[in-house]
């Protein structure tokens, strides 16, 4: 149930959750491109310093080789030839040269060590190193010492290599080089480089300027528009189809719920509906599935127009929702099926408005003649929760089925008795086929006698079923099975083939034997090669094809006709003897006798179980029948017969054969070889059992 639960759930049309997910994204997303912005820039600047350091790294060269002869000369080389403003410094980082110049030293890299630095005579530290005193200074290249050597010029970090200045800081309002000088076209800024010369006694610093030009800013502006606008794009872009996404699930949601034909809901929306009204159910409120069938819509449109069918489906659909209330739904489904779903605390009261809906719907029809059937599934208040919508549909649609026999407005309630009529079904169908090899099946014969001298001239093959796991099997409870699932086919082939055995063994035997006849169903004679089956299986056996009896009910003469006397003259040619079971069951006709070259004719019982003939309209019509059959030359059997009064009188009309109760009843092989020994009947009617 929870996968058929899975088939009537629509996927979430999430809006929230992905618009989310897309911010978050998208910051990432422009997190990194700011990281990209950096990186960029600082490579920019990098090459922009590539000159200034190697220029800077010569005099520091120059500087100490002098030193290594005399530092004197050396330092006085570098004030006449330097183009740089520098400093030198001792180690303890005391100015050499030039005297008047004051340097300031902090460790911290905050921002905001530019307000806190301050200028002294001799070298010390900022505020938050008060730990630190005096020349007691232990940094050493490459840690994160910032100098200041003057007010001026932005700091810059002593390290192995050299510092870059950062595009990005010198674009950005709060940088550290805000005073950007013009130089020529280009846009230059000072900062400071650091050496340790001297083999680590002395520090040179070196004030240089980093030089961008216009298109320097004009490519780093179009990188940092470019990368933003594609990040901002792709973003609306998401946005832009999520939101149209999400629209246009919502018109598919209608659009899965809708019907065609009547524009109304379908089956899909019934369902999920349904299951939602029924778990939302306040109080005792109990409902009803119900199955709506318009009975011969499809001979309605063949008789007028497709469109003619749908326009009244449509008006079908408007009328039963005119006699719905609140929390109650209707839809439509396949050709002619209405679901419906019905407040209702009892049979009674859905019965009573069902019929109000039918008769309304009636009316539709106008000159037409309409009709429609409901089948009925109250649901359990116990299943609230897990009401299966298919099933309890299946149910009324069950029920439902039990009226299609008749054309008739009508309404069926589903009920035990139909869950184990169908289960009944289920078990002699699953069963049939292992029953039939395992030659479950019996024949029973029932013998005809001469009204006349009481002599056997005839029997009737029955079928009996007694099955190993199921015990004794009546007729009624299995034959219209196998007729409705057409394995009765494969049953009219084991009697012929049982039959035809026994009367080969009782041939042998040295018996006397009468011709027995064998019901073939009415589905068999569709097959036009019939005759020919019939023959091989007898031919099989080795029997007499004048001791088989081919029976065919009354019924089956208004199929293919053609087939019929088709098959009749071949099995009349090869020598069988064919009969019409059941004349006068309510299908007579006397074209058929005229047509077919039939041998016997069977007269149906119900001509001698009429409750009441006081005047006799039974025995005039049997007389007439008997007639008649002498005057076409057909022998006569008459069925069902129970009374002697009603033997004497078939004896008196002529009749041939007698086949009933007060003779024999339907008795196992065995038993019937004694008859077959005796030939006469030696009592009074037998004891009626119970009719099969």
């Amino acid at each position: 149930m929870a996968r058929r639960d899975q088939r009537y759930r629509l996927p979430r049309n999430w809006i929230v959750i992905p618009l989310i997910v897309y911010t978050i994204v998208f910051s990432i997303i422009s997190m990194l491109i700011a990281l990209s912005m950096e990186l960029f820039s600082g490579y920019m600047s990098s090459l922009k310093a590539r000159t200034e350091l190697d220029n800077t790294q010569y005099y520091v060269l120059v500087y100490d080789t002098l030193c290594q002869e005399d530092l004197v000369v050396a330092r006085n080389h570098l004030i006449e030839n330097c183009t740089y403003e520098f400093f030198i410094t001792d180690k303890d980082m005391n100015v050499i040269y030039p005297k008047d110049k004051e340097l300031t030293l902090t460790k911290n890299t905050d921002e905001e060590e530019k307000e806190k630095r301050f200028s002294v005579a001799s070298i010390r530290f900022s505020e938050e190193e008060t730990d630190f005193e005096g020349t007691g200074f232990n940094f050493t290249i490459g840690e994160e010492v910032k100098y200041y050597p003057d007010k001026e010029t932005g700091y810059v970090n002593i390290s192995d290599d050299t510092i870059v200045p950062d595009l990005m800081k010198i674009l950005s309002a709060d940088g550290l080089f805000k005073d950007i000088m013009v130089n020529g076209g280009q846009y230059v800024t000072p900062y400071w480089i650091a050496f340790e010369v001297n083999n680590g006694t002395e520090k040179l610093l070196f004030k240089t300027y980093a030089a961008y030009s216009r298109e320097d800013f004009v490519y780093f502006a179009l990188y940092f528009a470019l990368t933003n606008l594609i990040a901002d794009s792709v973003f609306v872009i998401l946005v832009v189809n999520l939101i149209r996404t999400h629209k246009n699930n919502r018109k598919m949601r209608k659009l899965v719920f809708k019907d065609n034909i009547t524009g109304d809901r379908n089956w899909f929306w019934f369902a999920m509906k349904s299951k939602e009204l029924i778990k939302k159910r306040k109080g005792n409120t109990q409902y009803a599935v119900i199955s709506l069938v318009f009975v011969r819509y499809r001979n309605y449109v063949l008789c007028h127009s497709l469109d003619a069918g749908e326009e009244i489906l449509r008006n079908i659909v408007n009328t039963i929702d005119v006699y719905l209330d609140k929390g109650e739904i209707c839809a439509y489904s396949t050709t002619s099926n209405f679901p419906i779903l019905l407040k209702a605390s009892s049979e009674e009261e859905v019965r009573a408005r069902l019929e109000k809906i039918i008769k309304s719907l009636v009316i539709l029809g106008g000159n037409h003649d309409f009709k429609f059937q409901a089948g009925v599934c109250m649901i359990d208040p116990k299943i609230r929760k897990n009401a299966d919508i298919d099933l309890l549909y299946n149910n009324a649609s069950s029920a439902r089925m039990t009226l299609e026999d008749s054309s008739d407005n009508g309404i069926a309630f589903f009920g035990e008795k139909l869950v184990e009529d169908e289960k009944w079904i289920d078990k002699v169908t699953e069963r049939q086929r292992e029953a039939i090899e395992a030659e479950e099946f019996k024949v029973y014969y029932q013998p005809k006698y001469d009204p006349r001298t009481d002599e056997l001239m005839g029997a009737e093959a029955l079928i009996r079923w007694f099955s190993d796991k199921m015990g004794f099997v009546s007729p009624g409870q299995f034959i219209p099975i196998f007729e409705s699932s057409g394995f009765i086919t494969e049953i009219d082939d084991y009697m012929i083939r049982h039959v035809a055995r026994d009367q080969k063994r009782w041939i042998d035997e040295g018996r006397k034997c009468v011709p027995v006849s064998v019901n073939v169903s009415r589905a068999h004679f569709a097959e036009t090669n019939l005759a020919d089956q019939i023959r091989d299986i007898v031919d099989e056996e080795g029997a007499p094809h004048d001791l088989i009896e081919i029976e065919l009910t009354e019924s089956a003469f208004f199929d293919d006709k053609k087939i019929m006397l088709t098959t009749v003259r071949k099995l009349k040619e090869y020598g069988f003897l064919v009969s019409m079971d059941d004349f006068g069951s309510g299908y007579s006709s006397l074209n058929s006798l005229k047509d077919m070259p039939l041998d016997i004719l069977k007269l149906d019982a119900g001509f001698f179980r009429s409750e009441s003939d006081d005047d006799g309209r039974s025995k005039i019509v049997v007389s007439e029948a008997l007639q008649l059959a002498r005057k076409l030359d057909m022998i006569t059997v008459a069925e069902g017969v129970e009374e002697k009064e009603q033997v004497d009188f078939l004896a008196k009309e002529g009749c041939s054969m007698i086949q009933g109760y007060f003779y024999a009843k339907p008795m196992p092989k065995e038993e019937y070889e004694l008859r077959l020994v005796a030939q006469k009947a030696e009592s009074a009617p037998e004891e009626k059992p119970e009719e099969t």
